[in-house]
């Protein structure tokens, strides 16, 4: 191929990422400049308890959350409004779970934000109470900084240890998880693990499925996790993993 030609296609190519990256870097700018602290808390809330219940299930196959237990949000934090009888917790986790730094950090306080989740019993034991903990201090007032601080005293005082084979589900076409065009994002499964290499499961390789999530990573919680498409969402419709 002419010399040219290739220098051309070279150039164009890095122009792209360029232009990709800083698109990026902006929409990320605009993210934490429109949801820079937390707002009043009934934007958090649904007024709909059984709209929640039905999201909080969605999240995953009906064979298994029919008979979990399903969480609500309330002015007090998480509450049970349904018991079940497999182990399971289904919840719809809010923007606070998200990273507290980095690219993933922008959603931190958007009120919009839905992840109905479903932790297998393992994940309900040992990785649940750090959900119940954040969204404790969200709800009490404090800032991104104390909450961090927060989390680090429990960790060393209150956090259960990992129990192995902790995974959930989060399979919910109703999920809201950006404001970008793909709001639901894809149906895929998480797997916790303690801090270790991604490479050990392959992931963020090419043409890899597994994908390193950086929700925790150490920052502060002692947790990785990794995730996997799952190719069709819990009502059975099929949800083509798409280049994201």
């Amino acid at each position: 191929m002419d010399r040219k030609i290739v220098r051309t296609i070279a150039l164009g190519s890095f122009a792209l990422v360029v232009v990709l990256s800083t698109a990026w870097q902006a929409q990320a700018k605009d993210a934490n400049a429109q949801y820079p602290s937390m707002v009043p808390l009934d934007q958090y809330l649904m007024t709909d308890r059984n709209a929640e219940i039905a999201m909080a299930r969605s999240a995953a196959p009906e064979a298994i959350s029919r008979d979990a237990d399903v969480l609500v949000l309330g002015r007090q934090g998480y509450e049970t409004a349904v018991k079940g009888k497999n182990g399971f917790v289904c919840v719809v986790e809010r923007g606070w779970m998200s990273p507290f730094d980095g690219d993933g950090a922008v959603n931190f306080w958007n009120p919009k934000i839905r992840g109905p989740i479903c932790f297998n019993p393992p994940a309900a034991r040992s990785i649940l109470p750090m959900t119940y903990k954040r969204t404790e201090m969200v709800l009490a007032g404090q800032s991104k900084a104390q909450i961090i601080d927060g989390i680090k005293t429990f960790i060393k005082q209150g956090l259960p240890p990992l129990e192995p084979g902790a995974m959930s589900y989060m399979m919910s076409k109703e999920q809201y998880l950006t404001d970008d065009d793909h709001h639901n994002w894809m149906a895929h499964l998480m797997f916790y693990t303690p801090l270790m290499d991604g490479l050990v499961w392959g992931a963020d390789l090419s043409n890899s499925p597994v994908m390193l999530n950086p929700q925790f990573s150490g920052a502060p919680e002692p947790i990785d996790v990794f995730m996997v498409p799952a190719g069709w969402w819990s009502d059975g419709t099929a949800d083509p993993v798409r280049v994201r």
